[in-house]
């Protein structure tokens, strides 16, 4: 057992490494979006009852409402969704999907929602192919309809609260509505997206809402009002997810895909169904860490990584070093490769999930790692309980336009949801209000590799997979100690894993641990953010034999602490985001 006195001597000096990090990484990348409040990597935001974490401050104000008003952690969250829909629509909303995990701490249990979108009943493992067979570019399958999948997120909120809400339904979209109705301030975030988003002008509706007259983005700080969608909310919280699934709401929906060439009909809709699944829990260390399975791969590929790291004494490591920074990428190479090929909606895919996360199978790949050398591009190992995998590794191409919140709320209930349109501003198509997914871009274009199928081929009624990854971790006595998420399309897993890291190995408190900069590797390159003192290891990384790229690691990871003290709070600071509680 390790010497308390000396763990605590290096937790000190992580803190004030981090401390030291932090203020040199001030100045982010000019590719990060423009920040308008939000956290500034210092403090935590502290409370006593209750908390919620989220990306824009209107939408944690809402939840912040409802968390007073004696909603629970499930209510707050309806709340600050609905408004997310409106005051950051690129993002998220009811025409896309999500992962939800819910801590029932009266009963001690974590409930996994499922709200991932699912292909049309028509698609064929072809779908993104053209004529000549050859998979379609990326961007000409992502505007229009041939993209859009059968949202999900309306019914898993719905399917959450007939279990767990406090308040009533209708409650939870009146500050939406109000929002809606008056209108809200554009922010610089929201301004900058328009602006560099292609294709917003392809479709009347989200054109004339994003853009001026002349073609311009909406002026940040321009008053912006979204009547449409404040009367699709209004039905939605009178009449429930009905309307939306299988009433006028749905005829506009599958009108607007279809004619945009897709193939979703009013069937898919109708026959939606939000799932509950057990989620993936793992013990890392001396915690237990808890996210979502398939469709995701975020949970499976976040423990993977865990376990395999806990061969080596990360708590020896200073935060940011090159050793650091090594190891947690050699272990994300090997779970990077193991996704790939192995992970997919395990109702289509017996994905092998016990056996990736396997003690005896993750020390083996850990054994592969050498601590002064990377390993190159890692392939994927042979897990047990695989049976007779047959089926071809393929990267999948999510783009990291997403939003994450964490509530806690007075009883000790959590949540912790990532939700998504896929790509900024989804497939371009703006119905009543609010723009409709291109979720099915998370799909592999191509179907076989080498003769082989891929497992994230595209199938009839599949949910794509999906790199989302809420998380929940509990202490050795099963109490929670921390509720976080990401943005991120693919590079989710690694903001997930080094704020984990941060916390639970390097002690540093939770809005150190979501501001400490950003590296990601997904079995290539090391990513490192731009404008951060990651820079100064650059030539230590190379020395590796790792080749090293400087990206804009805008991460927008939100979490919520439990302390001995109460609870903390963090939103990232290179995004727009804030924590409140009382």
């Amino acid at each position: 057992m390790r010497d308390r006195r000396t763990d605590g001597l290096r937790r000190t000096l992580a803190a004030l490494l981090v401390a030291l990090l932090v203020a040199l990484g001030g100045a982010l990348a000019a590719a990060a979006p423009a920040r308008a409040g939000g956290a500034e990597g210092g403090e935590p935001a502290r409370a006593e009852r209750h908390m919620i974490a989220a990306a824009n401050p209107l939408a944690a104000e809402a939840g912040l409402e409802v968390l007073r008003a004696g909603g629970g952690a499930i209510d707050a969250a309806i709340a600050a969704q609905m408004v997310l829909n409106l005051v950051e629509p690129q993002s998220s909303g009811i025409g896309g999907g999500g992962f939800m995990l819910y801590y029932d701490a009266a009963e001690g249990r974590v409930v996994a929602y499922d709200g991932r979108e699912t292909a049309p009943g028509a698609a064929t493992p072809e779908l993104f192919l053209g004529p000549d067979g050859k998979p379609l570019k990326f961007w000409d399958a992502v505007i229009g309809g041939r993209s859009v999948g059968a949202p999900g997120l309306l019914a898993m909120l719905e399917l959450a609260h007939r279990s767990h809400g406090r308040l009533a339904w209708a409650r939870l979209f009146a500050r939406a509505i109000e929002l809606a109705e008056t209108g809200f301030a554009v922010s610089p975030r929201l301004n900058e997206l328009i602006g560099s988003s292609r294709g917003l002008d392809t479709f009347p509706a989200a054109r004339a809402y994003f853009l001026t007259a002349d073609g311009a983005p909406r002026p940040a700080g321009a008053r912006l009002a979204n009547p449409a969608l404040a009367e699709t909310l209004r039905i939605i919280a009178s009449e429930g997810a009905a309307p939306f699934y299988r009433g006028a709401i749905a005829a506009d929906i599958v009108a607007a895909a279809r004619g945009a060439g897709g193939l979703l009909t009013r069937d898919d809709l109708a026959g939606y169904r939000a799932r509950v699944r057990e989620p993936v829990c793992r013990p890392y260390r001396g915690w237990r860490v808890c996210g979502f399975g398939p469709p995701s791969s975020g949970g499976v590929t976040t423990l993977e990584i865990l376990g395999i790291l806990e061969s080596f004494d990360l708590a020896a490591l200073a935060p940011g070093s090159a050793a650091a920074v090594h190891l947690i990428s050699e272990a994300s190479r090997l779970a990077y490769a193991d996704r790939a090929r192995y992970l997919a909606d395990d109702d289509f895919v017996a994905a092998p999930v016990r056996g990736l996360l396997d003690r005896a199978y993750l020390a083996r790949r850990a054994a592969g790692i050498d601590p002064e050398r990377t390993m190159g591009a890692a392939t994927a190992g042979a897990p047990p309980a695989r049976g007779g995998f047959l089926l071809a590794p393929a990267p999948g191409a999510e783009q990291p336009s997403t939003t994450h919140l964490s509530v806690v709320d007075g009883a000790g209930n959590a949540v912790a949801m990532t939700t998504s349109i896929e790509s900024a501003f989804g497939s371009r198509l703006m119905v009543r209000g609010f723009l409709l997914n291109n979720q099915l871009t998370d799909f592999s274009f191509r179907p076989e590799i080498g003769g082989a199928p891929v497992a994230n081929r595209v199938e009839p009624l599949k949910r794509p997979r999906s790199s989302m990854a809420p998380t929940l971790v509990f202490d050795r006595r099963g109490r929670l100690v921390l509720a976080l998420g990401s943005p991120g399309g693919s590079r989710i897993i690694g903001y997930v894993v080094k704020t984990l890291i941060a916390a639970l190995d390097w002690g540093l408190d939770v809005q150190q641990a979501v501001s400490l900069p950003n590296h990601v590797n997904r079995n290539g390159p090391v990513e490192i953010e731009a404008g951060t003192a990651l820079v100064d290891i650059e030539a230590e990384l190379a020395a590796r034999g790792h080749e090293v790229v400087r990206r804009g690691l805008a991460s927008g990871l939100h979490a919520v602490a439990v302390t001995a003290d109460g609870l903390e709070g963090a939103a990232d600071p290179r995004r727009e985001g804030v924590a409140l509680g009382d």
